[in-house]
């Protein structure tokens, strides 16, 4: 399924940020990447905002790129000091994504930016304003599927996401019986795709038990 477009840069700083990958020596743009920093025992530790102190290492948002990082010692030729990876590196990347991507989804939901419950989101939906479908991977696939279709008749159709439980859901919307949730269209939304963008390279978006026609079809050109 092809994901929605990604945001435009608000600025000529935000467009020239780029860095270079330190496995395949690409510069890319940091929204692609996963920064790094050396933490107090020396071990490589992934900084998912970009905020910790210390030289930043970059690598590629996928996993093969962050597992060759971790097998390889960049991290200790990028700092140009002793830095070891735990082999299981990408495996925790992964994990963090997924739960700052939970993390986000109830501050959208304060904001006003989510709205929940199958005549809700089939509103949202029917009137365009959804950037993001997001289905509990547990919930029951006769409402999926009749949002999805709805979805995919749409100008722009949405992004579509399995990932979460309904009791994850529930949990980071502070909410009871979360099965299906709108991320309305704008800025909040435009940031979260960032994220999800890079959780691709770690953790396919669907579960793979998902095969009824909506679910799988992709998008028409």
């Amino acid at each position: 399924m092809e994901l929605p477009a990604a945001r435009p840069h608000s600025t000529l700083a935000e467009a020239s940020r780029e860095r270079r990958d330190i496995v395949s020596g690409e510069v890319m743009e940091e929204a692609r990447l996963i920064r790094f920093v050396t933490g107090p025992d020396g071990q490589a530790v992934p900084d998912l905002a970009r905020k910790l102190p210390g030289r930043g290492m970059w690598v590629a948002a996928d996993r093969v790129s962050v597992t060759t990082a971790a097998k390889k010692g960049l991290f200790a030729r990028s700092a140009k000091a002793k830095v070891t990876a735990s082999a299981e590196l990408a495996d925790q990347v992964e994990t963090l994504l997924k739960t700052r991507l939970l993390s986000a989804l109830g501050l959208a939901r304060r904001g006003g930016d989510l709205t929940s419950g199958f005549e809700k989101v089939h509103a949202a939906i029917a009137a365009g304003k959804t950037a993001w479908l997001i289905e509990a991977s547990d919930g029951a696939a006769d409402g999926r599927r009749k949002l999805w279709a709805l979805a995919r008749k749409q100008a722009r159709p949405p992004g579509l996401i399995g990932l979460f439980t309904g009791a994850e859901l529930s949990l980071a919307l502070g909410a009871e019986n979360v099965i299906h949730t709108a991320f309305l269209a704008g800025r909040a939304a435009g940031h979260w795709a960032e994220d999800v963008r890079r959780l691709t390279g770690f953790s396919p978006l669907l579960p793979e038990d998902w095969r009824e026609e909506p679910v799988e079809a992709k998008r028409e050109p």
